[in-house]
């Protein structure tokens, strides 16, 4: 035995050389580990976090480049709400965003531009929101800015990229007990709703295992990121960068920090061959980091599974898996729509009787239509319509923009917390940690601190008449 344990010290002690520059790094059980560190004396938890509900809410928006604009156009349908500041390094992209306000017959925002525009907008005293749309490396330093400055938070995905940023935002969001929602618009899906919807009523049994991933061929976008941002950061980042489409509607299904917390993971990759092609025709780069595609397995508290995939390199058709896997049921988005179930259990559900359906199969499409109508999300109920006419990849963005004011209007939680925004973006490191370590096993940080069992289920915060 003490042969086996110096065997095992003198293997980890090779595996994480290359790990000396990191902090609070070590082994425990086969497992790395980052450290947790202690919350400041004077910062309370955001768990379930209500604020004075606002009834008018002055937002101000920082990046107009990509998918700024949108924002902006889609906040001008919603009730309640004055767009109060625009913001980007640009001064004519300011300009260009003030015209869809001009065409939706409402005033002219304050202009801000330039390098520390975006702070100036922060400090604004008529401000209750900041929405942050910026290149990935600046959401966080925006986003602890803002909350300094007493503001509540959007944040594009994803919210950091570094273990160390995550930190940041949870600890900002304690000391200055503001919101940080990530904006990650994919857990607004119309059969991403629907499906946790059954889930929560119980349709699907007790839920083992779910799948998600980013894989969407980005060959006619890179040009478009300004300044080549988003191929040059991915040059230089191993993993999974760009975890949070698969992962939030996941955590969702699993109550992640709600009764259920992801445990530790292991990741693998693929070698770089479209990618670094890429790289060397766009930036002249001679190696380039992040796989062409990676993999990823996580383990959670309660012994459930999430497997996890990134991939924009290659011709694969666009998809965002979305898989969950029941004792009573199944339920699967990419690339085709579908639930399967016991055929008893089914019928006990109500849905009229049919032919041949067994657990080895789909239901017929009739059946799948009836149960997308009868277990529609009451969010969805109330916003389809409105959702569709305003769009935003299909509407699910405006269901997201709409979800984050009705909370701020009533004082209520809202449906992502910083704890969401900082497990879904860790990916990054962690996944990084793992493959430059031969795949070895990365334990995901607790940023609840120890309270990830205090909530019972995940829950849409409701106004209760």
């Amino acid at each position: 035995m003490k042969k086996l344990t110096l065997l095992m010290s003198l293997f980890w002690g090779i595996l994480l050389a290359g790990c000396s520059e990191t902090k609070g790094l070590r082994v425990e059980d086969g497992v790395i580990v980052f450290d947790t560190p202690a919350r400041a004396a004077g910062q309370q938890s955001v768990l379930g976090l209500r604020c004075e509900p606002i009834d008018t809410i002055r937002v101000g928006f920082i990046g107009l480049g990509m998918r700024g604009p949108d924002a902006v156009k889609r906040y001008t349908y919603l009730d309640g709400v004055e767009i109060t500041a625009l913001c980007d390094l640009y001064p004519e992209r300011v300009d260009s965003a003030q015209q869809i306000l001009r065409r939706r017959g409402l005033p002219e925002a304050a202009a801000y531009s330039g390098e520390e525009g975006w702070k100036q907008l922060c400090e604004r005293e008529d401000l209750d929101l900041v929405y942050i749309v910026t290149p990935w490396v600046c959401h966080t330093p925006m986003a602890i800015y803002a909350m300094q400055c007493g503001k509540h938070v959007a944040v594009e995905v994803p919210a950091a990229m570094s273990l160390d940023e995550c930190w940041q935002l949870v600890d900002t969001a304690e000391k200055t007990q503001r919101h940080c929602m990530m904006l990650e618009n994919c857990v607004y899906d119309f059969f991403e709703l629907t499906t946790l919807n059954m889930a929560q009523q119980g349709l699907f049994g007790d839920i083992l295992h779910v799948e998600g991933s980013y894989i969407h061929n980005l060959d006619e976008f890179w040009d478009y990121y300004q300044g080549n941002w988003r191929l040059e950061f991915n040059r230089t980042h191993r993993g999974d960068v760009y975890a949070t489409h698969g992962l939030g509607p996941a955590c969702q299904l699993l109550n992640i920090h709600r009764g259920d917390r992801m445990k530790y993971l292991v990741a693998m990759d693929t070698p770089s061959v479209n990618g670094l092609k890429k790289a060397k025709e766009s930036l002249g780069a001679e190696s380039f980091a992040n796989g062409d595609h990676t993999l990823t397995l996580i383990k959670t508290e309660q012994g459930r599974a999430i497997h996890l995939q990134h991939n924009v390199y290659t011709p694969r058709p666009y998809s965002r898996m979305y898989q969950l896997t029941g004792t009573d049921g199944f339920a699967n988005k990419y690339p085709v729509q579908g639930f399967a179930f016991h055929p008893e259990q089914l019928c006990e559900s109500g849905v009229p009787d049919h032919q041949n359906l067994s657990s080895h199969s789909f239901v017929p499409k009739e059946v799948r239509e009836q149960l997308m109508e009868q277990y529609k999300h009451p969010i969805t109920r109330e916003t389809e319509a409105k959702a569709r006419e305003v769009g935003g990849h299909g509407g699910m963005d405006f269901i997201m923009d709409y979800r984050l004011v009705y909370c701020l209007h009533h004082g209520l939680p809202l449906d992502q917390d910083v704890y969401d925004a900082a497990e879904w973006s860790c990916i990054g490191e962690l996944t990084a940690t793992s493959i430059e370590h031969n795949s070895a096993p990365v334990a995901v940080p607790d940023f609840t601190r120890g309270d990830w069992n205090k909530i019972e289920g995940y829950r849409h915060a409701m106004l209760v008449d």
